[in-house]
Formats: structure tokens, C-alpha cells, sequence
């Protein structure tokens, strides 16, 4: 059903192979998109976010339901509402 594909690593510009198993792993999920990093850099990713754990960069926003000032690790963009996890939870 599925075939090996061979991808671009969009950090490093190598090819890689996206094997039919991996195919498979990913439908079964319910994953849509390919990936689009090798296995070297999706660990190098990872491990550079587990250094970062706890320093990830926050942003003010006020929630657009209840009007609370809250704090988000994304930044706001006018065009989508933000909530505070009060509300998000609803």
C-alpha cells in the first residue's frame, strides 16, 4: 500500500527516506503532514528543547472572552483571538 519516499530535511537540506512503515505509523495516528526533518535533526530539535524546558518565552495577552490579562507562549496575532486557560479549558 505504501512505498519509501525520499524527503528534504528542511534544517539541513539532506535527503532522507520516509519509509512505508513510517507511512503506515503515520496514518494509523492520524497524521496528515510528512515530516519535514531528518532523524538527526528532529533529535537535535528535541534535544534543544529539553535544554530549554522551563525558559520558553511568554507572552502577555488579554483573553478575548473574559478579558483577563493572561500569559501565552505564543505570540498574539491581532487576527485570532486569545484565551486564558480558564477559557480555553471551556
Amino acid at each position: 500500500m505504501y512505498n519509501d519516499k525520499t524527503l528534504v530535511c528542511k534544517d539541513c537540506g539532506q535527503q532522507f527516506t520516509f519509509t512505508a512503515s513510517e507511512q503506515e505509523f503515520f496514518a494509523e495516528k492520524g497524521f496528515t503532514n510528512e515530516p519535514q526533518r531528518c532523524k538527526a535533526c528532529r533529535d537535535s530539535k528535541k534535544s534543544r528543547s529539553r535544554e530549554n524546558n522551563g525558559s520558553r518565552q511568554m507572552y502577555d495577552a488579554v483573553c478575548a472572552q473574559c478579558g483577563k490579562s493572561c500569559k501565552v507562549p505564543f505570540e498574539p496575532k491581532n487576527d485570532r483571538p486569545v484565551y486564558c486557560s480558564d477559557c480555553f479549558k471551556r
